[in-house]
Order: C-alpha cells, then sequence, then structure tokens
C-alpha cells in the first residue's frame, strides 16, 4: 500500500489544499489522465473510442456529499440525459458477452441521501427515476461505495430497488472487515456486484489497514462471489486479484459472459486491452465533470504509480 495513502486522503478533505491545486495550470493535464472532461460532450467523446476499442464503459457524473435539494436533482437531470446520450452511442458487438455495454454509475449522497430532512428516501426515489430511464435504454446502473459511513444504508437503498430493477448493481470494498459477509449475503441469482479494495480513508475499526490484508480479503470476498449465482464485477488493477479470477473462472466453469473486469479510465491501458484481446469482459470507469478534486487525489492514493505520475508532471512543469 502506498505509505502516504493517509496524508494523500487527509489533502482530499482540504478546502485550503483543493484550492491551492485548482489554481495550478498544470493540475489540468493531470485531470485529464484520469477525467474524461469536464462537460458531457467530453465523455461521450472518450466513451465512443473506449466502446470501439472492444471494451465496455460505466459512466460517473462526480459529485457527492450534496446537501442542496436543487444540486440533487440537477444531478438526476444530468444522469437522464447521459443515459440518452449513451444510449445513442454505437454498441460494437462483443463475441461471447452479452450484457450492456453501456452502464452509469451513481453515488446516493449525490442523490440527496445526506439531505437533513428524508435525504435516504429522497435519494431512493432519484435512484429509482434513474434506473427507469436506464431500463427503458438497456444501460446498467450500479450504486458506488462511499465511506463506511453510508455502506448500510447504500446497501438498503439498493435491496429495496432490486425488486423492480434486478439488474441494479451495488459496489462493495473488500478493505472493510464486514464485506466478506454482505458478498455471502448478495452473491445470489441476478445479483451484480462490483469488488474493489476501496479509496477513502477508514479507521482501523472498520477496515483493514495493511496490504496484504486488503488483498487476503479481496480474494476471499472474490472466491464468494465467483462461486455464487450473481454476476462479479472485478474492480482491481492488482494482478493477484486478475490472475486469481482468471483462475478461479477456469476451475469454477464461469464463462467470460458471466463476469467482468473492471479498471478505471487512464490506468493500465495496455492490460485493459490485453484482457479484452483475449475475449473478456472489460469495462472501463469513466468519470467526468467539475467535481474532480475528491476522486483524482484518492486515485493518487491507490498506487504510487499515479502519485508519481502526478510529481513528474509538477516538476517538468515548474
Amino acid at each position: 500500500m502506498n505509505p502516504l495513502r493517509p496524508l494523500i486522503l487527509a489533502a482530499a478533505e482540504s478546502p485550503r489544499l483543493k484550492r491551492a491545486l485548482t489554481g495550478i495550470p498544470v493540475t489540468a493535464d493531470i485531470v485529464r489522465r484520469f477525467v474524461a472532461g469536464e462537460t458531457r460532450i467530453d465523455l461521450i467523446g472518450v466513451a465512443r473510442t473506449l466502446l470501439a476499442s472492444g471494451r465496455m464503459v460505466s459512466v460517473d457524473f462526480l459529485g457527492e456529499n450534496t446537501t442542496d435539494r436543487n444540486q440533487a436533482d440537477a444531478t438526476v437531470a444530468e444522469y437522464l440525459a447521459l443515459i440518452n446520450d449513451l444510449a445513442a452511442l454505437d454498441r460494437p458487438a462483443l463475441p461471447g458477452i452479452a450484457v450492456p455495454p453501456v452502464e452509469v454509475s451513481v453515488k446516493l449522497s449525490a442523490l440527496g441521501q445526506a439531505l437533513p430532512v428524508d435525504g435516504p428516501a429522497i435519494a431512493t426515489e432519484n435512484l429509482r427515476i434513474i434506473c427507469t430511464k436506464a431500463a427503458q435504454a438497456d444501460v446498467w446502473v450500479t450504486v458506488d461505495a462511499e465511506d463506511h459511513t453510508t455502506t448500510a444504508a447504500t446497501l438498503a437503498t439498493v435491496r429495496a430497488l432490486r425488486g423492480e430493477f434486478p439488474w441494479l448493481g451495488a459496489v462493495l470494498q473488500a478493505y472493510l472487515h464486514r464485506t466478506e459477509s454482505d458478498c455471502r449475503e448478495m452473491a445470489g441469482p441476478g445479483s451484480r456486484i462490483r469488488l474493489c479494495k476501496g479509496a477513502y480513508r477508514e479507521p482501523p475499526e472498520v477496515a483493514f489497514q495493511r496490504a496484504g490484508e486488503v488483498t487476503d480479503s479481496y480474494l476471499r470476498c472474490l472466491e464468494v462471489l465467483m462461486r455464487g449465482e450473481g454476476y462479479p464485477m472485478v474492480a482491481s488493477h492488482d494482478p493477484v486479484p486478475i490472475v486469481a479470477a482468471e483462475d478461479l473462472a477456469a476451475r469454477i466453469g464461469r464463462g467470460p459472459d458471466r463476469f467482468e473486469y473492471q479498471m478505471l479510465y487512464g490506468i493500465r491501458d495496455a492490460e485493459q486491452l490485453r484482457l479484452a484481446a483475449a475475449g473478456n469482459a472489460v469495462r472501463v470507469y469513466v468519470p467526468y465533470g467539475s467535481q474532480w478534486y475528491g476522486y483524482l487525489t484518492r486515485r493518487l492514493a491507490e498506487r504510487p504509480a499515479n502519485l508519481a505520475f502526478f510529481l513528474r508532471a509538477l516538476v517538468g512543469k515548474s
């Protein structure tokens, strides 16, 4: 694990550092590596290129922790327009893979979960609106994970809506102590779970802190999902889980139409293409929007290579 991770995640919560970094011109160059752009027009161009390369996409309109009802409503409106634009894209057929190649990822805190009055109910209804539109357009929806304080409420919302939208996906974070149990509960028929390691700063009471512990937890959770009856989404850039998923799929007889790999836009592009060329389902998580600061700092915290890229760019431009 990146030894600077705690400091970087602390920076993600610092308004002062946010103002400083967002005012540096070179920061825009760094953002473009990991974020498709600030507008939907920027995003659609990136999505079109990724689809043409034989990969699938999951699009996140950046934003979280809103406490303003108007902002939550504006986020819903943006997602509805985004679904329309994604549905209009050419979707090249992927041999042996029949799942929807386009998906949107949604944070419930961006839909109003933290609003002071009836926040969870408002977020649930906003998610229902997005899912209804997505179902009409053959676009999947996955509910993103956030910090551990939201996990129980987020999973409750997903369970509540799966009766109407059985394909609704959820994200589980392997660094949380509770996640192996959540995987067992949510690995049933039709379930879609994106398993990631976790990107927030969490206390040791609820989350593993050491890299080896997180990887071990990921592998335990992965085996639960791969042996279950749902559709696992293996969200990792770490070669260990990627190889483990490949081995498990071969041993269990789970074909490429029954699970997928997911990676972030701007990270390990060559590996994404290699996996796709080998006949695997590969989905790229593509964020866009002006609220990129928290997302970028979490990406820098995840991998030392990302931070090194950022520092080289700063030095080169100074």
